[in-house]
C-alpha cells in the first residue's frame, strides 16, 4: 500500500517538472527581454537596444520553424519559435513607435524655435517598398517590419517546398537556423560599439542571455548532441561575455558619445 502511494507521488512529482520544463522551454527564451520592454516603455528611449537582435531572432525562428518540415524535432521547441517571433514583433513595434515619438519630439522643438506651427511638422518616413538599403531594418512604421518577415517567411517557404527532399538542403537550413541564433547578440555588440556606451541595454537581458547559453551548451555537451550545436552555443557564450566586458570597459573608461542619428544610419548600412 505504502509502496503504491509512493509510486503515485513520484509519478505526480514527474509529471510537475516535466511540466515546468516544458514551461521554460517554451517561455524561458523570452524572459530576458522583459526587463529590456520595462526599460524602454519607462524611459521612452529605444537607443540602447538594437533592433537587430530581433531579427536575428526571426530569422533563426522562421528558419527553425521550416526545418521541421524536413526533420522532425519536438513540438515543445515548434512552439518556443513561434513564441519568440509573436515577442520580436511586440519588441519591434514598441521601439518603432518610442523612436518615431522621439524623432517627432525632437522636431517640435526644433521647429517652434524658428515659430512654425506644430500642424507643419512632417518627419520624412521610411517604407519597406521603398528598397532603399540604406535604411534597411530602419523604417518609420511597424506594418513595414511585418511586411518584410511576411516576404522572406514566403520566399524561404517556397524555396523549403522545392527542396525538400534534398537532405543536404534540409540539414543546411538546420545549420543555419542554429548558427543565425549564435549570431544573436552581435547586433547588440556593434550597436554598444557604435554608441561607445551600453546606456539604455538592460544588463539583465544580456546576464539572462549569458546563464541561458551557458546551461544550454553545457546540456549540448553532456548530451552529445551533433558539433554544430555546441560550438554555436561555445560562440554565443563568448558574445554575451563580450558584451559583458562592454559594460565594464565603457562604465570605467567613458568614450566620447556619438551621435545618435549617425550611428543608427551607419549601422543600418554595415549590417
Amino acid at each position: 500500500m505504502e509502496d503504491e502511494l509512493f509510486d503515485q507521488i513520484l509519478t505526480v512529482f514527474n509529471n510537475l517538472v516535466a511540466w515546468v520544463a516544458a514551461g521554460a522551454m517554451v517561455f524561458g527564451g523570452v524572459v530576458p527581454y522583459i526587463p529590456q520592454y520595462r526599460d524602454i516603455r519607462r524611459t521612452q528611449n529605444a537607443e540602447g537596444f538594437s533592433t537587430y537582435v530581433c531579427l536575428v531572432l526571426l530569422v533563426a525562428n522562421i528558419l527553425r520553424i521550416l526545418f521541421r518540415f524536413g526533420h522532425y524535432f519536438e513540438t515543445l521547441l515548434l512552439w518556443q519559435s513561434i513564441i519568440m517571433i509573436c515577442t520580436m514583433l511586440i519588441m519591434l513595434n514598441l521601439c518603432t513607435n518610442v523612436r518615431m515619438a522621439t524623432e517627432l519630439s525632437t522636431k517640435r522643438r526644433s521647429f517652434l524655435a524658428t515659430d512654425i506651427k506644430d500642424e507643419e511638422v512632417r518627419i520624412p518616413k521610411r517604407l519597406f517598398l521603398d528598397f532603399d538599403w540604406n535604411y534597411f531594418w530602419s523604417w518609420s512604421r511597424f506594418v513595414d517590419y511585418v511586411q518584410c518577415v511576411l516576404a522572406f517567411t514566403l520566399v524561404a517557404a517556397y524555396v523549403t517546398y522545392l527542396l525538400l527532399d534534398s537532405v543536404l538542403f534540409v540539414e543546411t537550413l538546420g545549420f543555419l537556423a542554429v548558427f543565425t541564433e549564435a549570431m544573436l547578440g552581435t547586433p547588440q555588440l556593434y550597436c554598444n560599439y557604435q554608441n561607445k556606451s551600453t546606456e539604455g541595454m538592460s544588463i539583465k537581458m544580456v546576464l539572462m542571455w549569458t546563464s541561458g547559453d551557458t546551461f544550454k551548451t553545457g546540456y549540448f555537451l553532456l548530451t552529445q548532441a551533433p558539433v554544430q550545436f555546441w560550438i554555436c552555443g561555445l560562440l554565443q557564450v563568448f558574445v554575451d561575455i563580450t558584451i559583458l566586458f562592454q559594460v565594464y570597459y565603457y562604465s570605467r573608461y567613458p568614450q566620447k558619445p556619438v551621435s545618435h542619428t549617425v550611428s543608427h544610419t551607419t549601422s543600418a548600412k554595415a549590417l
